[in-house]
């Protein structure tokens, strides 16, 4: 069985980059690569019942703190990652 051959290697897979939060005017958004996952914005008005609004993987919420809406935002696009679609193709 040893005959000085190595296995056949596995085809190597490509790494995403790691997803990166960037500070705008107006609110944060998170960014892998050059795709947009979610943003969080500050609102207008001053008498809003939240301080924060994100909108991440189709799902939309607010929040009073910054790190909490940034959480939210990437627990979204995690989640939104791992779900299958309801009628989508396996």
């Amino acid at each position: 069985m040893s005959d000085g051959k190595k296995p056949p290697r596995k085809a190597a897979r490509r790494k995403l980059p790691k997803p990166a939060w960037e500070r705008g005017f107006n609110g944060h958004v998170l960014w892998q690569g050059k795709a947009k996952l979610g943003k969080v914005t500050l609102h207008a008005e001053k008498d809003a019942p939240h301080k924060y609004t994100w909108e991440a993987a189709g799902r939309a919420g607010a929040a009073d703190d910054l790190d909490q809406a940034r959480r939210a935002v990437e627990y979204a696009v995690l989640v939104a990652d791992r779900q299958l679609d309801l009628f989508g193709q396996p």
